[in-house]
């Protein structure tokens, strides 16, 4: 899944979608693995993720600190960008295993080899991109100019974090066993026996019997 979606309903549908995969993946014959949730921390209880350096790399921040932050992302051992890079050579390299050119007219494995070498190669590009603009981010002014020089340049981010939508503790995915529990909890809300807990396994409380009626001749 993105870790960032452009509204709240893409952030819903993408969710949806997950784990309608998950529940058929794990209904498979044989299959006995429980469903697997995958848990999205705040950007704020983890800075140093994509989605934690994002949410700190705002217009306020300082010029070290914007450079820091890309040198984070480009660094050679734990580095976003690096890790990313090696994802799609290990896949370029998957797929060099499976090419056949027995067939001169009918080459697909081919042409998607030749697609994931080209990205490898466009990420080992923006690397050294990234590494020049260290220095000129470290350089640009603290403070922001007038907003008629932001107008001649056009704005690139266009998707918001989910703790943006949502707010971050609305970001946090409950486990399933505090889920079950909310549920259960609603439950017991609303029946009419919300008195009695489920777990103890006693018999709800019998009524008392309704008073007697009063006698016709009984003075009031």
């Amino acid at each position: 899944m993105p870790e960032y979606y452009s509204s709240i309903g893409e952030a819903v549908g993408t969710a949806m979608q997950h784990n309608i995969r998950l529940a058929h993946r794990s209904a498979a014959p044989g299959s006995d693995k429980p469903l697997q949730v995958r848990r999205l921390p705040s950007a704020s209880t983890d800075p140093y993720s994509v989605r934690g350096m994002i949410s700190r790399l705002h217009e306020d921040a300082s010029p070290d600190e914007v450079a820091g932050i890309i040198e984070e992302v480009n660094g050679a051992l734990v580095g976003a960008l690096p890790e990313l890079t090696e994802v799609v050579a290990s896949a370029a390299d998957w797929t060099r295993a499976r090419l056949d050119f027995d067939d001169p007219h009918h080459h697909p494995t081919f042409e998607t080899w030749t697609r994931l070498a080209a990205a490898y190669g466009m990420l080992q590009d923006v690397r050294e991109q990234l590494e020049v603009a260290e220095d000129g981010l470290a350089a640009c002014p603290a403070e922001r100019t007038g907003p008629r020089h932001h107008q001649m340049v056009n704005v690139l981010r266009s998707r918001e974090l989910l703790d943006d939508v949502l707010g971050a503790e609305a970001a946090r995915v409950p486990s399933a066993r505090n889920v079950d529990s909310d549920r259960q909890r609603a439950a017991r809300a609303s029946s009419p026996r919300a008195g009695t807990s489920p777990s103890t396994g006693s018999p709800p409380a019998t009524a008392a019997p309704p008073p007697a009626p009063r006698s016709a001749g009984r003075p009031r």
